[in-house]
């Protein structure tokens, strides 16, 4: 069985958050650190269904008829994107000593509201009705769109986490994750 491990580092260097991916025969298994399978798989279960939630509301509230461009889906996906790049600043260099925040925020709770599958099957439509210029479009604009979201999510929390920290006499994101 052959390991890999995954961490975030913090302006120092520090290794603050850490998970142990193992693989070999089976599923691969994560653990994150201090923690038990147990919790990590209630965290990421209860996140799952409060983003899906979510995305239903979302979905629900700008229903997109079949001939219609997927606004929706566009939007869940990007302003998902967002919020990971604000949870991976949060939870690697603010709020790194909660092991369980990843699991349900980011897998959880993001795994569940965002929705690259719906994505694909709103492209095949696209095309099915011959748009495929439209099609090619929202697949490269969706995926240049999320990735600007998840640089400006990061962007602009480390920006505010260093204001705080400044605020607080404290320069830096250390001094923002000792404040809180």
């Amino acid at each position: 069985m052959s390991g890999h491990s995954l961490s975030a580092a913090d302006d120092s260097g520090d290794r603050r958050a850490s998970g142990d991916v193992r693989t070999g025969d089976g599923p691969a298994q994560v653990t994150v650190a201090g923690s038990r399978p147990l919790p990590v798989l209630a965290a990421i279960s209860a996140g799952g269904v409060a983003g899906a939630l979510g995305r239903h509301a979302v979905t629900t509230g700008w229903p997109v008829l079949p001939d219609e461009f997927p606004w929706a889906t566009f939007a869940v996906n990007v302003s998902g994107c967002l919020l990971i790049g604000v949870l991976m600043v949060l939870a690697t260099r603010v709020w790194a000593d909660r092991p369980l925040l990843r699991p349900f925020l980011g897998v959880g709770v993001l795994g569940g509201y965002t929705t690259f599958s719906a994505y694909t099957v709103d492209a095949a439509r696209l095309v099915d009705r011959g748009e495929v210029g439209t099609a090619w479009a929202y697949l490269g604009g969706t995926l240049t769109a999320a990735l600007l979201a998840v640089l400006a999510g990061v962007t602009l929390t480390e920006w505010v986490a260093r204001r705080v920290a400044r605020a607080a006499g404290r320069p830096g994101l250390r001094a923002a994750e000792e404040a809180t």
